[in-house]
């Protein structure tokens, strides 16, 4: 049968396609690390050479193991569905699995999957599908208190900062939500709005309907979405800045990475480049916004040279820089500025 938005049945079966870019990975690597006791392994295609690390099975064998659901778990761009992983999808379909997808592509337009899924125990289920009738901005300042990720580039670390520092708050007993803005957050945190699939016109509105008026002390930690500089998604950061109106934004980047990922024609701004746009353009929805910090993605690097470079950033940019996995003292550092007056 199809559906395109419902409840997700776990445990998931992660598939990975033939991916070669860990950048586009981002959907399988973000619930392996975040939701990683519902997922029971991956699947992938000859040619891939991106994984998870979790048990590599076909479709039948996950659901012998219990698995409810395949979600794709590439974020490529464009969001498209290769014609070339059709059979797999209706692999997963024959298994008795719902066929989940974050992609823009919607699975029942796809030749051969939506007759594949009439015949199916299993559904189709689109995540990055909006709610219907989101209101156009107003610019009105809400009550609460929010926080948006930004970064110098997609997929370095936005919504792993998020989710750490709204993990961070919770234990520190600060009334707070993560706010997912993307199918992969989405998918960890059970709701959200896909803010990439809203019309143009109504995406500042849905950042406005995600982090509603709340109690003065509550923090909504919000999910950043693309780049300010980035040449094809500068649009949906740039929405999501004015819709969420945040108090306080953290800047995440790569230090590894010299260009846009996909675009290797266009260099990567400077953190500082990124600080001062964004307050600039930040001030619009609230003339208060500030800076709190710095999140750097040093997974490539070894612990002493993770530690040797967020110490030096810290010292040059007079702010807290921290890698959000590694946590640590210099992470609790920068979740505390985070929440000072």
């Amino acid at each position: 049968m199809t559906e395109e938005v419902c409840g997700l049945r776990t445990p998931y079966l992660l598939f990975i396609g033939d991916c070669t870019e860990p950048g586009y990975a981002k959907t399988a690597f973000g619930l392996r690390d975040w939701a990683g006791d519902k997922c029971v392994g991956e699947y992938a295609l000859p040619g891939a050479t991106v994984s998870t690390g979790l048990p590599r099975m076909d479709p039948a064998e996950a659901a012998a193991r219990g698995a409810k659901s395949m979600v794709i778990g590439i974020a490529n761009s464009g969001g498209r569905i290769a014609p070339q992983w059709l059979p797999a999808l209706e692999m997963a379909l024959a298994a008795g699995l719902d066929l989940v997808s974050g992609m823009h592509a919607k699975l029942g337009d796809l030749p051969g999957l939506r007759e594949a899924a009439e015949i199916s125990p299993g559904r189709l289920i689109d995540v990055r599908q909006p709610p219907a009738e989101l209101p156009v901005a107003t610019g009105r300042k809400r009550s609460g208190k929010r926080l948006l990720t930004v970064g110098t580039d997609c997929a370095l670390g936005k919504k792993y900062t998020a989710l750490s520092i709204a993990k961070s708050f919770a234990a520190r007993g600060v009334a707070s939500d993560f706010r997912a803005t993307g199918q992969t957050g989405i998918l960890i945190a059970g709701a959200g709005i896909a803010l990439d699939s809203v019309v143009a016109d109504f995406a500042a509105g849905a950042a406005e309907v995600l982090s509603p008026d709340n109690f003065d002390d509550h923090w909504d930690v919000i999910e950043g979405q693309g780049s300010l500089y980035h040449p094809a998604y500068s649009g949906v950061a740039m929405a999501l800045l004015h819709g969420s109106q945040p108090d306080v934004f953290v800047v995440c980047h790569d230090p590894l990475r010299t260009h846009v990922l996909g675009h290797s024609e266009f260099p990567l701004p400077d953190i500082e480049q990124v600080v001062e746009l964004t307050i600039q353009l930040g001030r619009r929805t609230n003339p208060a916004i500030r800076c709190v910090g710095v999140s750097l993605n040093t997974s490539a690097l070894r612990l002493d040279e993770a530690n040797d470079l967020l110490a030096r950033e810290a010292v040059r940019l007079r702010m807290p820089v921290a890698d959000p996995i590694r946590r640590g003292d210099l992470f609790d550092s920068l979740v505390e500025n985070c929440l000072a007056p």
